[in-house]
């Protein structure tokens, strides 16, 4: 371990930061499969570049709410061959969406398709993790997600939708095509980095408890984000949402009945309509169509969801990666035991 920029932020390795993650989770209860399993989903986030989703989300888990509640196994609650409806029973959801993503590929390897819906669950993390890694098994997914309310509807003044991302998976010749898009005009997780390091917001994404803009990360967490498209388009990211909510409805009849939350996986294997290779080829040929579009003046290149994450992992692979002081520190108290102090 290094000191990186200066006093307030440091630099790991990836072993470093795969023994602090999965230390602090160890240490908070969590045991050891669950701790590899949360350490490696905010591992690769801070590979991809997305500090904010990185080792401090280890941190925004040990201070939610549902963290001191009791937990208990995830469950099958009804299923056919190509489909499962699965009780997360309070596991956070970077664990519960794991293993409803691996009941996914499951599913779908054993009959083609494959619909699995995920209740009673919380902060599953980034969907592009999922996707990634039902598409390299050679599926194409589609995994919605509908959060608890944090988002304004368009025109409104009071959180009503959550961030609800959409995100797609797509086996190609090379490493998937993955795109993931919330439907908020800033992630909900950025906005609790912010607040913890007393950093500012954009302006036009987030309004205070009183209705009005800020930018000032604590207040627009009392208050509500608003959807992306901004204030002409703000309609289309409503639009979004309201659909990833609908499609999260599908488990209503296993959550409580003042919870909206809802986590859904479709996956299908491609060969169903033609062979996986062409499948993979056909995508692939059609990315490479994209890339050589005539560019617009000063653009250097035409780059796909996804490509710069996979640059980012392979260099920081190498390089390690940076923290603040204060995550890097909190994590360690943690690893031996103390409680998390709330951002």
């Amino acid at each position: 371990m290094t000191d990186s920029t200066g006093k307030d932020r440091i630099r790991l390795t990836v072993g470093e930061a795969r023994a602090l993650g999965e230390a602090a989770m160890r240490g908070a209860g969590y045991d050891h499969d669950d701790a590899r399993i949360l350490t490696d989903h905010v591992l690769d986030a801070a590979l991809c570049g997305y500090e904010y989703s990185g080792l401090p989300k280890l941190l925004n888990v040990v201070e939610a709410a549902e963290f001191r509640l009791p937990r208990r196994p995830i469950a099958v609650l009804r299923e056919t061959g190509a489909t499962a409806m699965l009780d997360g029973g309070n596991n956070t959801g970077m664990v519960a969406a794991y293993r409803a993503a691996e009941a996914t590929i499951l599913r779908a390897e054993a009959n083609g398709l494959a619909i699995v819906c995920l209740a009673n669950t919380w902060m599953t993390g980034r969907s592009a993790y999922y996707c990634e890694m039902i598409a390299r098994a050679g599926l194409v997914v589609i995994h919605s997600v509908a959060a608890p309310p944090a988002v304004a509807p368009f025109g409104g003044a009071r959180p009503a939708l959550g961030t609800n991302p959409i995100a797609f998976g797509f086996p190609t010749a090379g490493d998937p095509l993955v795109i993931d898009m919330g439907t908020s005009a800033f992630m909900g997780t950025d906005l609790q980095f912010r607040a913890r390091l007393g950093a500012p917001i954009p302006e036009g994404v987030a309004l205070g408890p009183d209705g009005r803009p800020t930018t000032d990360a604590g207040v627009a967490r009392r208050g509500a984000l608003l959807p992306f498209g901004g204030p002409e388009g703000g309609y289309k990211g409503f639009g979004l949402a309201l659909a990833m909510d609908a499609l999260g409805a599908l488990t209503a009849g296993v959550r409580p009945t003042d919870a909206v939350s809802g986590y859904v996986f479709i996956a299908f294997k491609p060969d169903l309509f033609l062979s996986a290779d062409d499948y993979r080829r056909e995508v692939s040929r059609r990315i490479d169509m994209v890339k050589a579009t005539p560019r617009q003046p000063g653009i250097t290149e035409i780059r796909i969801p996804g490509e710069r994450g996979y640059a980012t992992r392979a260099r920081l692979a190498r390089e390690g990666i940076e923290i603040d002081r204060k995550i890097h520190d909190a994590l360690e108290r943690l690893a031996i035991g103390e409680p998390a102090q709330r951002g």
